[in-house]
């Protein structure tokens, strides 16, 4: 299973409040719309962090997540990230499982 890790910085205008309830509400419902999004897990940093958020997202491979971002859906929530954020960092990562 493919993994991506996103860091995300809220945009220099937006309260932690803001953030939180635009990425966990708004935001979360475009997101899990994403065509062969297998699991979602969103991860909301205290407020002062380095990061306001780290995302989780499992896809059946790398093209899978890829192609998701091809499609409207796609688009629309890497539109709505941009919009909203300061920084968006992606990560690809190999889980291993320790425990």
């Amino acid at each position: 299973m493919f993994k991506a890790i996103i860091l995300l910085k809220r945009g220099e205008n937006m309260s932690h409040d803001e953030f939180k309830q635009w990425w966990l509400v708004d935001h979360s419902g475009k997101a899990a719309q994403l065509p062969g999004v297998r699991k979602i897990v969103f991860n909301l940093a205290d407020d002062g962090s380095s990061f306001d958020g780290i995302s989780e997202l499992w896809f059946d491979s790398k093209e899978a997540f890829e192609a998701a971002y091809e499609t409207e859906i796609g688009k629309a929530v890497a539109a709505d990230s941009i919009a909203h954020l300061a920084d968006r960092q992606r990560i690809f990562v190999t889980e291993n499982d320790i425990v």
